[in-house]
């Protein structure tokens, strides 16, 4: 197949643009290389990729030195124009939407870069999809539209009007978008509620990466709602054994789908929303913990509120991936964060101390 695959240079896309390259896809990846973080990592995804790319702007198409299936191309979302020529020039065969802009706390302070990336960029991914007849769209949503939901494990069947963060709205507002695209243009589109990933090459402005940088260099952690949170870790290779299995397998009508009763995540149209998660809630001390074990080291801790936007705790019923496609999570977090450790003291160029 041949397809798109948006934040190719994000944590996600990197893994997900690598191992579709590896069973020999062709892949077209776009970024905008935006400085929400340091570009310096996205620069190195990029870099593994076989783009031979420093820290100066890239303007034109990058062929891949590593894959020549793989060819990198910086355009940003929102760019209506770009859009709709990347869409007329490659003809893709598949679509798989991860370009967003991210962080629940960042939405509360910079708003319109949401709108401007989340939801009319997305817009344009729908539009190229729709006048140019591509019929297999993926795209990420995220465990934080189940907002104020109090009934755990999340399932995708329960409904999400109330998000508590403008984060949340917008992945809840593509959710939507999809759904009449799925409707009036017959395109097969599937939404993945992504659930807390973490793994090597990890966004720093992530906790496992905000933790160990501040363990290693004898800073306090900060803590959350005095520690009394928990999340379902969910390593990033098993977020993409999710993502393969959407791609090769897109959405269709639900047959038994009733209007008078209608279920949120399938349709009459070719329509689906999928969590995918490790199926099992970690308390963020016993995660603490377990980086603690890996660095040899033990954290100081600076217990603080719950912030504004967040959510005290978060649980993925995976059962729609499990029945539709044999999904199973196969990686525990005293596995995960062993490989995350490895990664970031090679990544950081960490020295251990003698």
């Amino acid at each position: 197949m041949k397809i798109l695959v948006t934040g190719c240079a994000g944590f996600i896309g990197y893994f997900l643009t690598k191992r579709l390259l590896q069973r020999g896809d062709t892949v077209i990846g776009i970024d905008n290389l935006n400085d929400y973080y340091d570009v310096n990592l996205k620069y190195g995804r990029l870099n593994e990729l076989g783009v031979q790319i420093s820290t100066q702007d890239i303007f034109s198409k990058q062929e891949s030195v590593k894959y020549s299936n793989f060819s990198f191309n910086k355009i940003d979302i929102f760019d209506t124009e770009a859009i709709d020529n990347i869409f007329k020039e490659e003809q893709f065969d598949a679509v798989c939407n991860l370009a967003a802009q991210a962080g629940v706390r960042y939405s509360i302070e910079n708003p319109h870069v949401y709108i401007e990336s989340n939801i009319l960029g997305f817009l344009n991914i729908l539009e190229g999809c729709r006048n140019h007849n591509v019929k297999n769209l993926c795209f990420a949503s995220s465990s934080s539209v189940y907002g104020l939901n109090k009934s755990q494990p999340f399932k995708s069947s329960d409904t999400t009007d109330h998000p508590v963060s403008l984060y949340a709205a917008t992945k809840k507002s593509n959710e939507m978008m999809a759904h009449s695209y799925a409707h009036l243009y017959g395109i097969q589109t599937t939404g993945v509620r992504f659930f807390t990933v973490y793994g090597p090459w990890g966004r720093p402005d992530m906790a496992p990466v905000l933790f160990t940088d501040a363990i290693l260099n004898n800073r306090p952690i900060q803590v959350f709602n005095n520690g009394e949170m928990s999340r379902d870790f969910t390593y990033v290779e098993d977020i993409v054994d999710g993502l393969i299995k959407i791609i090769n397998n897109p959405s269709s009508i639900n047959p038994n789908w009733d209007a008078n009763n209608p279920r949120p995540d399938s349709s009459s149209a070719a329509y689906k929303i999928y969590n995918i998660g490790n199926n099992k809630s970690v308390k963020l001390l016993d995660f603490i913990k377990t980086i603690e074990l890996h660095l040899g080291k033990q954290a100081q801790k600076e217990m603080l509120p719950m912030q504004d936007g967040d959510v005290k705790s978060t649980f993925a019923d995976v059962s729609g991936l499990v029945n539709d496609f044999n999904y199973k999570p196969s990686t525990d977090i005293n596995e995960g964060v062993e490989k995350f450790i490895k990664w970031y003291k090679e990544f950081y160029n960490f020295k251990e101390e003698k």
